[in-house]
């Protein structure tokens, strides 16, 4: 059964928290106008970056040996990543030729959820109601029962049998052909696949004795399970019970073909900066062309520019609403004028937020690419001197109507 937990909030305690939003709501519109500002910069000069670094960019050619030649230039490669390091998992003996290894865990536990709803009250008052409910599911994070709301799930039993730490192990050493990759570009091969585990019997035996530990059990009945890439610490991994423990596995090859584009820099690559401080350093895996990789770069530093765009507009929007929100506490002692006034507030809040956030947009155009700004300033008031002469034009062409005689 869902427990509730009831607060009122005053008439004066929601004006004055509505006065702490104002304040709130020019922080958000100051941060959201840096932000859509800074945004058009960043596109800007990561555009004309990876112009200067398309333009610029060379064909490394064979990878097999170190060419002296090419030191110092930015350049463009596919070939074989490979190595010969063996990570270790050392908490399951585990041990792999590979260049990353990775275990997630989780926990299978009581978990809290929370809904709050609120109700305007005659008077300007608040009553806001949240519901507690509590769910044995899979979590990445331990629960610690004894901050539940709700007196009976107070405190309940949510021990776990291990607690074991996610984590990654990567190789240090890389090998591209006679060059080595440094630690920004191993870092993005992320060609992750499942990792079929195989525990000696100490480990085994390790974690049973822990579990049985943690249950309180003489049994000795394996609590240790090995399906696939899962290890799982409990009784039946198709009936979890609270306290349960599952641990996911995953690696990267130890070799696998992949392209980049870098500076190099002797047998190693570095970041390539362009004449305005932006860099790129990029690896992308399987056999992928110069051209597919510019073209890659471009769409994502579009998209990127676009959902900062949307972004920054919502925060205006939000902070906008913040602070017209006053004027519609001010009316919450009667309910409904106050339902009208959120309402004409939040339409008020997006179009100012539309307008603000293309303006601050059409000043950032003006400061970083002057020359599209006004070619498009242009445009728009041609556009609009047009329309406002043909509206006049017609207005004065259409005859003037002829008042009616009344008929005898």
């Amino acid at each position: 059964m869902a427990y509730q937990k009831v607060t009122t909030t005053s008439y004066g305690q929601r004006l004055k928290k509505s006065g702490s939003n104002v304040g709130t709501g020019f922080v958000m519109v100051i941060l959201a106008t840096i932000l859509l500002f800074w945004n058009e910069g960043r596109t800007v000069k990561t555009t004309k970056m990876l112009k200067q670094a398309q333009k610029e960019c060379v064909e490394l050619g064979d990878i097999a040996t170190v060419n002296s030649d090419m030191n110092g230039k930015m350049v463009h490669a596919s070939g074989l990543a490979k190595t010969d390091e063996v990570l270790t998992d050392g908490a399951f003996g585990l041990s792999l030729n590979a260049i990353r290894l990775s275990r997630s865990v989780e926990y299978y536990q009581w978990k809290e959820n929370t809904k709050t709803e609120t109700h305007d009250k005659v008077g300007g008052g608040e009553e806001t109601i949240t519901t507690y409910t509590y769910t044995k599911e899979w979590c990445l994070f331990t629960q610690d029962s004894n901050s539940f709301e709700d007196p009976e799930y107070r405190g309940i039993d949510n021990t776990v049998v291990s607690t074991i730490d996610s984590d990654s192990w990567s190789a240090e050493k890389v090998a591209f052909g006679a060059y080595d990759l440094p630690r920004g570009l191993i870092s993005q091969i992320n060609n992750s696949q499942p990792l079929n585990v195989e525990l000696a019997p100490s480990v085994v035996d390790t974690y049973n004795k822990q579990v049985l530990k943690v249950r309180k059990t003489a049994s000795e009945e394996g609590y240790v399970h090995v399906n696939g890439n899962v290890v799982y610490l409990g009784r039946d991994a198709n009936m979890p019970e609270v306290g349960d423990v599952r641990i996911t596995f995953s690696y990267v090859p130890a070799e696998g073909d992949v392209s980049i584009l870098a500076k190099v820099n002797g047998n190693t690559f570095e970041e390539y900066t362009a004449k305005n401080g932006k860099t790129l350093l990029v690896l992308t895996e399987g056999t992928v062309s110069m051209e597919e990789m510019f073209a890659t770069e471009k769409a994502n530093n579009k998209m990127l520019c676009w959902v900062l765009r949307i972004l920054g507009i919502l925060i205006l929007f939000m902070g906008f609403k913040n602070i017209f929100d006053i004027l519609v506490k001010l009316l919450k002692v009667l309910p409904f004028l106050a339902n009208i006034a959120s309402l004409g507030t939040g339409l008020v809040s997006g179009a100012i937020a539309l307008a603000w956030g293309f303006i601050v947009i059409a000043i950032a155009w003006l400061f970083y690419r002057p020359l599209t700004a006004i070619l498009l300033l242009a445009i728009v008031g041609a556009v609009i001197w047009f329309i406002g002469k043909k509206s006049k034009e017609k207005a004065a062409a259409a005859p003037a109507a002829a008042p009616t005689e009344p008929q005898a």
